[in-house]
């Protein structure tokens, strides 16, 4: 089976421009292409995890990755799938999540010299001179086929500023200066990008010739990970300050029955052959099938360590084992009042809970349990011989921590 077809059998690809040349080009390790990341903040989502494990299955076959920082594009903000405008970020925001960015990418892509390589639209976008800018490449673009574009769609009822609707000109400026400068040949994005990424190939082929080998791929989710099964979204980060690794292995382990299969086809590498015996799994085969995805999810982001503990932790919570692998966190004496810590405070320092307000919110409705028995007083006090010794402390059905006095 080619690379393309390995894909497509994948689920991965939704629409293609020049199919037989992508074919090619990426069965051959010829393509050069790059995906977009917006820095609109400071982690990467679970939602960005198809166009990661993407960039690395290509980079694999030979083929080469660009990862192009939106450091311009992210000051306008994408319109694609919203209701509203997006917040407005400083420069200075906006530089420190593209750092962020690249630590977290590197995960999955190699950077090394002749390899993947790591670009920052700011670059050329900031210093665009507007006047130069309209001469060049405004004649290119149709007002009318441009709010024809589903992009625009959502937006024109409740009002499209022309801040957003210049998004598209700045997206197909992208494609057409790394055409130029670095040779890409290929971009890949979401599937609610198609029009945004169309506007590039376009322009590319009025400015230098329709012979312009540039080509265009998107993927079968749109670019928050939607369609992909269980909704990736923004709550589930890839920077372990934000979601543990356990948090990150829970999240893949509860997706639904009808999307784990989906899920494993799509973002792991495990070979087909083996994912197609997986197909026919059923009833409690399929908790087996969350938990193989849950662990090469999490193998991926934070390590092979890291989601060893978070398999024997879930284990230890809801089966047999030890709990010595659990996450803990870990006080001092100075977080004790009197000898004890109160039981809000505890769930605030693990993490469990943002506030002692929703601590007791959570107290009140029955939802938090010490140690396997549930916690009925919002100002019950845990005593420091306790502390040393370890509690466990567990919100809802699937959020706990492991606490220690140190």
């Amino acid at each position: 089976m080619t690379l393309y077809d390995e894909l497509v059998a994948r689920g991965l690809i939704a629409q293609v421009t020049n199919e037989e040349e992508i074919k090619n080009m990426i069965n051959a390790g010829k393509a050069t292409f790059y995906i977009g990341f917006d820095c609109t903040a400071d982690s990467l989502t679970a939602g960005h995890f198809m166009a990661l494990t993407l960039m690395k299955r290509l980079q694999q076959a030979g083929n080469k990755p660009i990862a192009l920082i939106g450091g311009g594009t992210t000051m306008i903000g994408d319109p694609s799938g919203r209701t509203d405008m997006r917040k407005m970020l400083t420069k200075e925001d906006i530089d420190h999540n593209a750092e962020c960015f690249k630590r977290q990418m590197e995960r999955f892509i190699d950077f090394g010299p002749g390899k993947a390589m790591m670009i920052n639209n700011a670059d050329w976008l900031l210093s665009l001179n507007y006047v130069e800018l309209l001469r060049e490449v405004g004649a290119c673009f149709s007002v009318n086929n441009m709010l024809r574009a589903d992009c625009y769609k959502q937006r024109m009822e409740r009002g499209l500023s022309f801040l957003e609707f210049n998004y598209m000109i700045m997206q197909s400026y992208d494609f057409y200066y790394l055409f130029q400068h670095y040779g890409c040949n290929m971009q890949f994005g979401g599937n609610d990008q198609w029009s945004n990424m169309l506007g590039g190939t376009e322009l590319i082929r009025k400015k230098l010739g329709q012979d312009a080998h540039c080509m265009t791929i998107t993927l079968l989710t749109d670019s928050n990970g939607n369609k992909m099964g269980k909704t990736a979204g923004n709550a589930v980060w890839l920077d372990p300050n934000k979601t543990s690794p356990y948090d990150f292995f829970q999240y893949w382990r509860n997706v639904d029955d009808a999307d784990v299969m989906k899920c494993i086809r799509m973002l792991t590498f495990l070979p087909l052959e083996q994912i197609e015996e997986m197909d026919t799994w059923k009833d409690a085969q399929l908790n087996t099938a969350k938990e193989i995805l849950a662990y090469e999810l999490t193998k991926l982001v934070h390590g092979e360590e890291e989601a060893e503990k978070a398999r024997s932790a879930a284990k230890a919570l809801f089966g047999a084992g030890s709990s010595a692998e659990m996450p803990v966190t870990e006080l001092t004496e100075a977080d004790l009042t009197d000898g004890a810590a109160d039981i809000k405070a505890l769930l605030v320092k693990a993490g469990l809970c943002k506030s002692n307000s929703e601590a007791r919110q959570n107290i009140t409705q029955g939802g938090v349990s010490l140690d396997g028995e549930k916690v009925t007083d919002v100002f019950l006090a845990v005593p420091a011989e306790k502390l040393r010794e370890g509690v466990l402390v567990k919100r809802g059905k699937k959020s706990f921590a492991k606490i220690v006095l140190k």
